[in-house]
């Protein structure tokens, strides 16, 4: 196996969770996102920091798979 092999598979481990045991206590992490969202959303309300020009979002799509999509500067998030 070269380094590039090595590279992806442990890349593949980390996305599965299989490099350390999993805490079947933890919370999704669209909860732990949905949290991030709402804290930042409620800092640009209060003006401590600035909407992001290239905001994105993370969705699970019709096929179970999550995808990242990505906002136009000038249009927000329906």
């Amino acid at each position: 196996m070269n380094g590039k092999q090595l590279k992806n598979s442990i890349l593949q481990w980390a996305i599965q969770g299989k490099l350390v045991p999993q805490d079947p206590n933890d919370e999704p992490a669209s909860v732990l996102l949905d949290k991030i969202r709402q804290e930042k959303e409620r800092l640009i309300k209060e003006k401590k920091i600035k909407r992001d020009k290239n905001a994105s979002i993370i969705y699970r799509g019709e096929d179970n798979s999550y995808y990242e999509k990505m906002s136009h500067p000038k249009y927000k998030f329906a």
